[in-house]
């Protein structure tokens, strides 16, 4: 379906199962289509909704540098649950999308009934060079991104052995990396790059989060290992899952480690046995 926000974007949304609400948000340059391997098993006893961020798969690209950023992400993100009726949801986000997911959780705890972060950090990204990255954001906003993905694919930023088997073995992997690649638009790639390094560092207000936090990290994941943990210490009576042979996406580089993980999390949280 179709959800149109109060700035006139509009957001493809899939929603699918019966239950407690439960919204997967995807990374950066990512889709909603980076759950699929387990949603309908989630929608057994949850219901599920994802979602294509502004900028990216199916959802509108507007143009403007105004109309992107992790505040707006966080703002579309209650605009479809106000939009299905959700009072209370729980929330995993991914990546940037766990960035998105700490804004609407710090500003509205009220509404999140649950929390799973997933190789995300409580600020900017450990490891990335600003330097590096402004360069990145220009190079997409004046070359394009066939231009940006031939320098990134040499950098290789957030690789891992894991994601160098998975895309080795799993057909039509790196086509579906690829189609998810061209979806994106450069002023929102651009945006949320200068964002994400610019942020503040919100450690010390996720220490008064109270609702249920489980934090999911991938064990090759450099680049997001140490502030899983400073989370999962952070925060109170948060659980903390370091999912083995997994880089920066478990769910595709160890399905069953990562999938066992959250959906126990889930069910412990709603009661399912």
């Amino acid at each position: 379906m179709k959800i149109t926000t109060d700035d006139g974007v509009a957001l493809e949304v899939k929603r699918q199962g019966e239950g407690e609400p439960f919204f997967m948000v995807h990374g950066f340059t990512g889709a909603k289509e980076d759950f699929d391997d387990h949603t309908a098993e989630l929608a057994k006893h949850s219901e599920v909704v994802t979602l294509d961020l502004r900028g990216h798969g199916e959802s509108d690209h507007p143009e403007g540098a105004d109309k992107y950023s992790l505040d707006r992400l966080a703002a579309d993100l209650l605009a479809v649950a106000d939009t299905l009726e959700l009072e209370t949801f729980g929330l995993l986000g991914h990546s940037m999308g766990g960035m998105v997911a700490r804004r609407v959780v710090l500003a509205h705890p009220e509404r999140v009934s649950s929390l799973v972060l997933m190789d995300t950090s409580p600020g900017p990204p450990v490891g990335v060079d600003p330097e590096l990255a402004e360069m990145a954001a220009r190079l997409a906003l004046t070359e394009g991104m066939d231009a940006l993905r031939a320098v990134l694919d040499e950098a290789d930023v957030l690789g891992s052995q894991a994601d160098k088997r998975v895309r080795a073995t799993r057909p039509g992997y790196e086509e579906f990396n690829d189609r998810k690649w061209d979806a994106v638009a450069p002023m929102a790639y651009a945006t949320l790059l200068r964002e994400m390094i610019a942020q503040p560092h919100q450690l010390e207000e996720l220490r008064g989060l109270a609702c249920p936090t489980l934090v999911v990290v991938g064990d090759q994941d450099s680049n997001f290992l140490a502030d899983a943990h400073q989370m999962a210490g952070a925060i109170a009576g948060a659980e903390l899952a370091v999912i083995p042979e997994a880089g920066h996406s478990p769910q595709f580089e160890n399905p069953e480690a990562w999938f066992i993980a959250v959906d126990t999390f889930i069910k412990d949280r709603v009661g399912v046995a």
